[in-house]
């Protein structure tokens, strides 16, 4: 499947004057796939995401290198850019993943959390709630992802975030078509969970909710109704 210029919609960010034009566009994109808006299987081409970004094609070009590196995107060699199409077993293996990852940076965090830094989880989770009750969906994923990076880099040693956020990469494109369908997207805030288990520095408790968190994500991805579908291709 293509796509022309015309038909994407980017979540658009500023270029401050610090940043390079090939930074710029890598962190533009890259937000764009943490938070979905590019779909997957959507074919582009260099020129194409130049063309959107007024920028020439070497910085398209070096942007979207690094997020193969990333596995966020495939180039082929007709110089078009994939965004791969999810099946069960990858989906059921990033999620897996991200369990395993996550609940080891969470812990490894636990140590170097300061009252501050609660405070500040607080603050970005309210950010959550108003993007939930306001339904953005780019919100929803851009400040999920805000809390628990947060979170993960309280550990001044952890070496684990650029490999949760390979997988924040992968799952973003997809995560969109199921977040977009749900009515609720959680009932229970393990967030608040997490937050209480920092104060009380109750590190199986702050296991046990980023476990919970991760996966309450993943049964409500897949009780979206027609998600099966999409998984055998046909939705």
């Amino acid at each position: 499947m293509g796509s022309r210029a015309s038909d994407l919609r980017l979540l658009m960010i500023d270029k401050p004057e610090s940043l390079k034009t090939h930074q710029w566009v890598y962190q533009l994109l890259r937000n764009n796939l943490l938070c979905g808006r590019i779909e997957p299987g959507v074919a582009l081409t260099i020129r194409g995401l130049a063309e959107i970004l007024d920028v020439s094609p070497m910085p398209v070009r070096e942007a979207l290198h690094r997020l193969a590196c990333e596995g966020a995107v495939e180039v082929k060699n007709n110089r078009r850019v994939i965004v791969p199409r999810m099946t069960a077993e990858k989906f059921a293996e990033l999620c897996d993943l991200r369990i395993l990852l996550e609940t080891h940076a969470a812990e490894g965090a636990l140590p170097h959390i300061t009252d501050s830094d609660i405070a500040e989880l607080e603050r970005l989770d309210a950010r959550i709630d108003q993007a939930v009750d306001q339904h953005d969906v780019d919100d929803i994923a851009l400040c999920n992802q805000d809390f628990h990076r947060y979170l993960y880099c309280a550990n001044p040693n952890q070496i684990s975030l650029p490999l949760i956020e390979s997988l924040w990469l992968q799952l973003g494109p997809f995560s969109r078509i199921a977040i977009s369908k749900l009515e609720k997207v959680y009932l229970v805030d393990r967030h608040v969970e997490a937050l209480d288990a920092l104060k009380q520095r109750n590190r199986p408790g702050l296991r046990r909710a980023i476990e919970a968190d991760i996966r309450d994500g993943i049964a409500s991805i897949r009780n979206v109704d027609g998600i099966h579908d999409y998984f055998r291709g046909v939705a």
